[in-house]
Parts: structure tokens; sequence; C-alpha cells
């Protein structure tokens, strides 16, 4: 289990009355694999105690800890002296650690509960606060990654990894690099940002990256998780108790799993898990922050900043599969009406990947290959079918050069890019998406398809309307998403 930093209780602190509804979406099926769950704790009306098959004693430093993570699923961080919001949904923690000694770098026993559960129940939402106490390694996929990322590889589970609270140890020795299983390509592996204000950082304890090629950009994203001068706080274990406080990258990832199911309860089952990775990659702010420290950036701790689009902007999500060797066209929503100016065009490719753990350096076994073409009217050459392409996912963002020569860049799973590019440049300007198969070049082997999202925000440096005309441009090609259930959110003017 990572260790827990500065985990206290705090009778002085004001409490936070829980809610006296249940959860807003019961439909959303959570688990979370920890320590278990205090009997007759507070959490009762939105956590069910489950044990795994086999279990030994209780370790009641483990039920802490269980405790936490589960608390921060249901309502993230509470705020002292203010009521805790109604959940978007209940959990099943598992408790899959006992008071039985197993080796703390591999923890096989554990993960075989935990494969064994996952088989036989079908989740939407999977959290993982615990797992071997061990920094990746470039030339070794330790199991627990291989048998994680082979179960999501199929795209019908939104997984988020703590990413570890070794982030003060030695850099050089790579003791400071993310733990396993946050190495998993097809999961989110979770850092703590510091702070919930602007001006936050990456939280010292919580663990760097780079990760393993492909799979450079580790953690994936920061979640708030907590620190010495702002801490991350708990409901109670039981209720009329002491709050709880504490910090760690064991908290940051259920709160950030936490907004996905907000998401998912907002807007019903239209959105598929891997469109709710995409969204947390594509809506996360990174700033001036090192891309080793907070991968693709802090998400937001609001609902509304993913569901809502901002004044002077307008953000489109496909979602689908894709047949090895298969192109599909995207269109980039951009209407001719559109004022003169500059566009910001930010992009998010996400997808679910087969994998190979016997070749960490040829690890996935799928990858899309986008190619941004601007302007329909502007062709390569006299006799090209197609538009010219343009640079937009510029492989040197984050893959070291001795990496490029290895072509590893077009293996990453996750893509995310933000350009600025005149009006005048673009006209009816699409993505061609390719789906590249290692499989596929292996002869007598088939390959399967495989789940794609891209999320797509255009903004306007002129033209303050451009959603409504988007909407009315596109209006028989694109849907736009309804909201399925009333979430509290705040719509600023």
């Amino acid at each position: 289990m990572h260790p827990i930093e500065r985990s206290v209780s705090n009778p002085g602190l004001a409490a936070s009355p829980l809610p006296k509804a249940g959860a807003l979406d019961p439909s959303i099926r959570m688990a979370i694999f920890d320590g278990g769950l205090p009997e007759a704790g507070s959490l009762g009306d939105w956590a069910q105690g489950l044990d795994a098959d086999g279990m030994g004693p209780i370790n009641p430093r483990c039920i802490d800890h269980g405790h936490m993570v589960t608390s921060a699923a249901l309502f993230g961080s509470l705020k002292p002296g203010h009521s805790a919001q109604q959940p978007f949904s209940t959990v099943d923690h598992y408790r899959v650690l006992d008071g039985n000694e197993e080796d703390p770098y591999s923890l096989y026993d554990t993960l075989g509960r935990i494969r064994d559960i996952l088989e036989e129940k079908n989740y939407d939402f999977v959290n993982l606060s615990l797992g071997p106490s061990l920094p990746i390694e470039d030339d070794e996929v330790h199991p627990w990654t291989a048998v994680l990322d082979e179960y999501l590889s199929h795209g019908q589970t939104l997984l988020t990894v703590a990413a570890g609270n070794n982030g003060e140890q030695d850099r050089e020795s790579g003791n400071s690099r993310v733990q396993v299983p946050s190495d998993c390509v097809n999961a989110i592996a979770v850092g703590s940002a510091d702070s919930k204000r602007n001006g936050w950082a990456r939280a010292e304890y919580s663990a760097v990256g780079p990760g393993r090629s492909p799979g450079m950009v580790k953690p994936d994203i920061l979640c708030f998780g907590g620190a010495l001068d702002e801490l991350f706080h708990f409901a109670p274990q039981r209720s009329g108790g002491d709050p709880l406080s504490g910090a760690g990258t064991s908290f940051a990832a259920p709160a950030a799993l936490r907004i996905a199911a907000g998401i998912r309860a907002h807007f019903g089952g239209h959105l598929k898990p891997l469109a709710l990775k995409a969204l947390l990659v594509h809506c996360a702010l990174r700033e001036n922050v090192p891309i080793a420290e907070a991968g693709w950036g802090r998400i937001p701790d609001s609902i509304e900043e993913f569901v809502v689009c901002q004044p002077g902007s307008v953000r489109v999500l496909y979602q689908g599969s894709i047949e090895p060797g298969q192109a599909v066209r995207m269109p980039i929503p951009l209407p001719e009406d559109v004022e003169g100016g500059t566009v910001t065009i930010s992009a998010t490719y996400c997808i679910n990947s087969p994998i190979d753990p016997r070749t960490p350096s040829t690890y996935t076994g799928s990858a899309i290959e986008p190619f941004f073409r601007p302007h329909a009217e502007r062709m390569a050459s006299d006799d090209s079918v197609h538009a010219a392409t343009k640079s937009f996912f510029q492989m040197g963002d984050y893959t070291p050069e001795s990496e490029l020569r290895q072509g590893a860049h077009k293996w990453e799973t996750t893509k995310h890019k933000t350009i600025n590019i005149r009006t005048s440049s673009l006209l009816r300007p699409v993505f061609d998406v390719r789906h590249l198969s290692r499989i596929e070049q292996l002869a007598g082997v088939d390959s399967e398809k495989v789940e794609y999202a891209l999320v797509i925000t255009l903004s306007s440096s002129k033209d303050s309307d451009i959603y409504n005309k988007v909407v009315r441009a596109y209006a028989g090609r694109l849907e736009i998403l309804q909201p399925r259930i009333d979430v509290p959110i705040t719509i600023r003017p």
C-alpha cells in the first residue's frame, strides 16, 4: 500500500455534514480495491464493504486507508464547516489486503484477488490506491501492469491508479519515478497537486515521470491530493466522530475518478470510459509545471469545467471503434462564417491497446496516427486526392530524440496538443486518423478493432458566437449532448 502522508485526526476541525440522499446515479458501477471499510462506518449509505476470497485477519491500518480512499471517491476533499455534496455513484469496496505478511515488491496474492473479481464482475469505474512498493523500470514490465493492462485493453472500464508517494526520493537513481502499476498504458495514473487554488504545483511527495516508452507521459494527470499546508479532508470513520485529514496520491486517484463518475452521471451512458479518460486529459491544465511532474496537467475539481463550453468556444467529442488499418475522417467543426483572427485548436486522442509484456519497447500493439489537414483546397501537389497535411502532434513534445529515431512516438495511446492558427488558414479542416496494429503485420494473426475517443475544443479570438454557429452549421452531423441527470453546477455568465 502506498504510504499515507500525515494521516491525522482533527478534533478541532469543523464537521462536514454528510448528505441524507443516496447516490445521484445508482446505475454507475464503481469498485475500489483497498484495505477494507470499518464495520458500521459513516459511509455505509453509499459504500458496501466486501471481502475478496481467502482473506485473512483485518489490519486496522489498512481499514483506515480504505475508509479515506472511499471517502475521497464519494465526496472528494471535504470543506470543513460545509455540507458534503451528494455522491455521484455508490461504491463496492473490496478488502484485498489483510494482516498476513506479503512480499511488498510483488503482492501477487493481492493481484490475484483483484484479477478474479474483475473477471467475474463488470465495473464502469475502478480505483487502485495500492500496489507493489516499486518504481517502474524501462527494461521490465511488472506482472501487475501486464495483468491490468490486458483487462483494460477492451475499453470497457476506466481505472485510476495512484502514482506513488516516493517523489522526494533520488531522481537520478529512478527511485522517485511512478510506481507499479501506474505505468499501465490503458489506465490513468494520478499524481497529487498541492493545492486547489491557482499557483499550484506538484506535491513534493508525488511520484514523477517519465514513464516507459510507449507510455512516456506519466503520471497522466494531477488531482488535488493534499499537502502540508492544505490537507485533504475526509469523513469521520463513524457518525459523530472527529474529521480526518491527510495527503497522498492514494486520495488524488479516487478524487479524479469521482470527477469522471460525475461527468458520466450528468450525461448518462452516452460517454464510454475511454471518452471520459480523454476528457480528463483534455481539460487538464499544466501551466508552467514540467511535464515529467504534472503529466498533462492538473484537472479541475468542478464538473462544470468538463460539461459546459466556455464563452467563445465549442467542444466536440468523437468516440467509436476502428479496425486495424482503417482510416476515419473526423471534421474539425469550424463554420466558414466564423469571423477572422486566431483560432485555438486543442485536441486529445485516446485509444485502448492490446499489449505484449515480453517486449517492453513494443509493449503496445495498437496506436493511432492522426493527420491534420487544415485547408480543404490546399493540396500537397497537383495530383493529390487529399488536402495537404500540417504537423499537429509534434513528436518532440515529450519524447527523447533517441526514442523518436525508433518511431516509438506513434505507439503512444494518448496524445494531446493545443495550437493557434489563423482563421484564414482553415477551410473545412479535418483529422484523418489511421489505426496502426503491430499484430496486423504478422502473417496469419488476426487483430481486433479497438475503441477510440477524440475531444476537440475550438476557441475564437474574435467570434464569441462560435458555439451557436457550429450548432447551426453541423446540425445534421453532430448531436448536442443533453444532461440526463441534474448535477449541481454553476453556470458563469
